[in-house]
């Protein structure tokens, strides 16, 4: 039995692959940051308490392992999270790279983001569309835009590296939440008064986890893939649609347009640094909110054989999930 690492086991995304892995008969060993936290996992996992940015607790998870999936990440538009940001998402990267090759693991796969693609107005992105330095704005973008570039470059020297770039993971799960579960989140409980001319491609998480793991088996080192639905992509609004017929929640009737968002993000940042807070409207959302993040992922799904879930049904467990915590009273 193949033993693989997943570092960032306990996100959203982490766990999923984690449940695929065990699924496809591997053994995993789950680098998490609090282990109580991360609850009871099944036999085949290892849970391991440590730092993405440690090295000694990185090279001790490798033991005995194979292959590596790199999910762990800082998701967050917080701007005042910037530097923690860069040292998890650059600086884990590179340690728990390094510490992987190292180790002379066979695989090892990098979990991206969408935000790196260079998207235009004329035709969908595609997985060869990666966005030049001065396009990328924000600290969460930067981030993972310097994490992928050093994971290219090891690539470049013949290491065994795979970039998949999800879209717009939905579905269950989504604890923290993720800033996208947030908007579900907010919208299910009737505080989306309106909404911006917008655009993503959104995706089962399931089958996100599904990406990453044949990535690892069957992905071209070196490759970058784009982990999305080929009927995924919708505006804001469509999106809102979905939710409204799931949740019987009216969809928003006011368009914001994006030049007084924008002014109300400046606003609400300057204000929260003011009183050392997180801005409710932060101002790399708004800023990402202008461009519509629409890709073509038919190139990934052909190669790698990906799964594509129905939008619908993404929505529908997303929706079933939140509702269940509410009523738990696990969601405050």
């Amino acid at each position: 039995m193949t033993r693989v690492l997943v570092t960032g086991a306990s996100g959203f995304i982490g766990r999923h692959v984690v449940n695929s892995a065990v699924e496809r008969g591997y053994e995993v060993a789950a680098l998490v940051r609090d282990r109580v936290a991360y609850g009871n996992p099944p036999r085949q996992v290892a849970v391991i308490e440590g730092d993405v940015r440690d090295p000694s607790a990185v090279r001790s998870a490798l033991k005995g392992c194979r292959a590596v999936i790199h999910v762990a990440a800082l998701y967050s538009f917080d701007s005042s999270l910037a530097r923690l940001m860069y040292d998890i998402n650059v600086g884990g990267t590179k340690n728990v790279l390094r510490m992987a090759l190292e180790a002379g693991v066979d695989r090892f796969v990098y979990t991206g983001t969408v935000g790196t693609t260079a998207f235009s107005r004329k035709r969908l992105a595609t997985e060869k569309d990666v966005a030049g330095p001065e396009a990328i704005k924000g600290d969460y973008k930067r981030t993972k835009y310097e994490a992928e570039q050093i994971v290219l470059q090891a690539s470049l020297r013949g290491a065994p590296v795979i970039r998949v770039c999800p879209t717009t993971p939905i579905g269950p799960g989504d604890a923290k939440p993720t800033p996208t579960g947030k908007i579900v989140l907010d919208f299910m409980r009737h505080r989306m008064p309106a909404y911006v001319d917008t655009g993503l491609n959104f995706v089962h998480v399931k089958d996100v986890a599904e990406g990453h793991l044949l990535a690892l088996e069957r992905g071209e080192p070196g490759a970058r893939y784009l982990l999305g639905n080929v009927e995924g992509n919708l505006t804001l609004r469509q999106a809102f649609g979905i939710l409204s017929q799931l949740t019987s929640v009216p969809v928003p009737r006011v368009l914001l347009p994006h030049p007084a968002v924008l002014s109300a993000s400046w606003l609400s940042t300057v204000g929260a640094k003011l009183l050392g807070r997180a801005a409710p409207i932060p101002m790399e959302a708004v800023r990402m909110s202008a461009t519509r993040m629409w890709v073509d992922p038919s190139w990934t799904v052909s190669k790698l054989g990906m799964p594509q879930t129905s939008i619908l049904q993404a929505f529908e467990e997303a929706v079933n999930w939140f509702a269940g915590r509410e009523a738990s009273g696990e969601i405050y």
